[in-house]
């Protein structure tokens, strides 16, 4: 559920259009790209993509996530999420979509926010109000963090993005439909070494908060909110001040979940005009 969902989301791109030898000169660019297996249960499942693009004060996410082998062939389940916005003391979304799908349903939300307060959402199709979801009231949708934008961690202190008060946090996460927290607290440091990346990385524990949204009635609910089981792993992403995932660990009542990095490719700095090309590129892919 919770920790889970933070795996399906993206990033909406501003594509400014025209170039001029008056303009003014853009930031440097820092991009990441992290590549996931899936396992349910130590069965591989799935795999997933994470990519990041940090431009000054301004961040963009894109994630997408497909099921493979035998359940994937039973349920096509498959889903791709966008966000984009600022880089503050957390993630400041101005815009999150996401589209899910399996072999005989769909779901795609859509968001626009300002500075972390939802101005709109949208679902299709909508949920059906079977009587025991706990309201979602206007309150629950201000200062919020979408799945997607909720992957991206800011330094929380001046120190080293490995200073364990960089776990420290709590994420208020609305995805369209429920509102729910998902609390950080230091675990322990340790060091990995993966394809792109070996170093130091915060384990962080993780609690799933129910808010709003949700049916306090189902046993899956209450499983996640007695959950103890949960950790996520952090590692910093060169030329910013923020972390993403290397690991995720979800336990759930078939099995422990296990998202976890296989590649970390790191795009340190990008000038102004291949950051445009690939704005024009994303553009071009979208209106396909």
């Amino acid at each position: 559920m919770c920790v889970q969902r933070l795996l399906l989301a993206a990033t909406a791109l501003a594509v400014l259009g025209g170039s001029s030898a008056l303009a003014r000169p853009k930031a440097a660019q820092a991009t990441v790209s992290v590549d996931y297996s899936v396992n349910l249960a130590g069965i591989p499942i799935g795999t997933a993509q994470v990519s990041g693009l940090f431009e000054g004060t301004r961040y963009r996410m894109d994630v997408s996530a497909r099921l493979t082998g035998l359940v994937g062939a039973v349920t096509g389940g498959m889903g791709s999420a966008r966000a984009s916005g600022l880089i503050a003391a957390g993630p400041q979304p101005s815009a999150f979509s996401i589209a899910t799908r399996t072999s005989n349903a769909g779901i795609a939300v859509r968001m626009a926010l300002a500075r972390g307060n939802v101005t709109q959402a949208e679902v299709t199709p909508p949920l059906v109000d079977m009587g025991d979801r706990v309201p979602v009231t206007p309150a629950n949708k201000r200062g919020v963090v979408d799945p997607a934008s909720a992957l991206m961690m800011p330094a929380q202190s001046r120190g080293e993005l490995t200073d364990s008060e960089n776990c420290n946090r709590t994420l208020p996460v609305f995805d369209g439909a429920t509102r729910f927290n998902v609390v950080l607290s230091y675990g322990e440091t340790r060091t990995v070494e993966k394809p792109g990346y070996s170093g130091p990385v915060l384990v962080c524990n993780a609690r799933y908060q129910a808010i709003a949204g949700h049916r306090p009635d189902r046993p899956g609910v209450q499983f996640m909110e007695q959950n103890r089981d949960m950790s996520v792993w952090l590692a910093p992403v060169e030329g910013t001040r923020v972390l993403l995932p290397v690991r995720i660990s979800v336990k759930t009542t078939v099995g422990t979940n296990i998202i976890e990095a296989t590649r970390w490719s790191r795009g340190g700095t990008t000038t102004a005009a291949a950051a445009e090309g690939s704005a024009a590129l994303a553009s071009l892919e979208g209106g396909r």
